[in-house]
């Protein structure tokens, strides 16, 4: 298992735990051994359900429990997953978010399905190299993301979850065709100036998006009725007008300074101080939040924030919130997706599992 470094330190290594060996024996035989734990390694069992998934069971999960009991298990996990004691956490909806997280890692006891995930594709034109990221998702702790791109749209999908949000699902969503311009270094310190912003860009989009719904329908009520002389230059001006505005799109970001500086408005919190004080390029975009148990998911507008080639940001507007995200710098062998239409099926799979 990787997991992520401690809270906040998005940018340290990702940290190795085995979770079962395999034994191979003579006349094509083997043995599992279950890791979990801290009495050594135990009797375990692996099955292969179908292409690209098996589980794991472990036989001895008496292996599992302490002398203490839960709460010596609980302060053990909370060293070993957090770096820190339950003293250190003052702060009491952190304490439940991380009871809640004991409670529903450890019920497994390694008895797991395990499904192939494929590292995103990339392309010459991506803004930086698509791949697995750590991130700041407050109380929640370190989580990891995987960004990829597609076409006018960029993507971050959760391949670690929480109580609110499960992994699967897709955390941010940045609108490539609408580059924002952050305010001078002292407005930028105000969040009203940078909410106006981003309210103002949010409106544009929704009516454009209203535009294509109506563009869409003449389309096809012209193509319904094409012996009408009149429905063909509607498609072409349409066509036309896309490819302009995509034009003004490029042209946007080629303009952009190659850096420009960056604070966080006041009142927005990070759990990480150490964020980059100058950044590339900013961009509209929306970021999923819900109650305990994926309850009243919305998406809600944000600020994309792209540092450099391994590091950007997100801005939740609504929650006054700041994620720091972190390059995985991990070599990942046979993890590439033998096709783009792969890669989106394995996307839309997981995120059935967690809905």
């Amino acid at each position: 298992m990787y997991l992520p470094p401690h809270d906040p330190h998005v940018d340290d290594p990702m940290r190795f735990k085995p979770l079962f060996r395999i034994h191979l024996m003579e006349r094509k035989c083997a043995t599992v051994e279950c890791m979990y734990g801290h009495k050594g390694p135990h009797n375990g069992h692996i099955q292969i359900v179908k292409k690209d998934e098996f589980s794991t069971k472990c036989n001895q999960t008496d292996h599992h429990r302490m002398s203490g009991g839960r709460q010596e298990e609980f302060r053990t996990w909370l060293r070993e997953e957090w770096g820190r004691t339950l003293e250190d956490i003052f702060h009491e909806h952190m304490q439940e978010l991380i009871l809640m997280k004991f409670i529903y890692t450890s019920q497994y006891d390694n008895c797991l399905t395990y499904r192939r995930i494929y590292l995103p594709p990339s392309s010459p034109d991506d803004l930086i190299k698509p791949g697995l990221f750590k991130g700041t998702y407050g109380s929640h702790g370190l989580e990891i993301v995987m960004l990829s791109f597609h076409g006018r749209k960029a993507k971050g999908t959760k391949i670690t979850g929480d109580p609110n949000i499960p992994a699967g699902q897709q955390t941010v969503e940045i609108d490539l065709a609408h580059p924002l311009q952050l305010p001078d270094i002292e407005n930028l310190r105000d969040f009203s100036e940078l909410s106006r912003i981003v309210l103002e860009v949010q409106e544009q989009v929704r009516r454009e998006e209203q535009e294509e719904e109506q563009q869409q329908e003449e389309e096809d009520h012209s193509q319904q009725a094409a012996s009408q002389p009149a429905a063909q230059p509607l498609g072409r001006e349409g066509a036309e007008g896309e490819e302009t505005a995509a034009g003004a799109e490029g042209t946007a970001q080629d303009k952009a300074p190659a850096s420009q500086p960056f604070v966080l408005p006041m009142g927005v919190i990070s759990r990480n101080e150490d964020y980059p004080r100058t950044c590339r390029i900013c961009f509209y975009g929306t970021g999923l939040i819900a109650g305990h148990g994926f309850t009243s998911p919305e998406r809600t507008p944000g600020v994309f924030v792209l540092f450099d080639d391994d590091r950007f940001g997100f801005i939740w507007l609504e929650l006054k919130s700041f994620s720091l995200y972190s390059r995985i710098k991990v070599s990942f062998q046979n993890a590439e997706a033998p096709s783009r239409e792969a890669f989106d099926d394995m996307l839309k799979n997981i995120q059935s599992l967690a809905t």
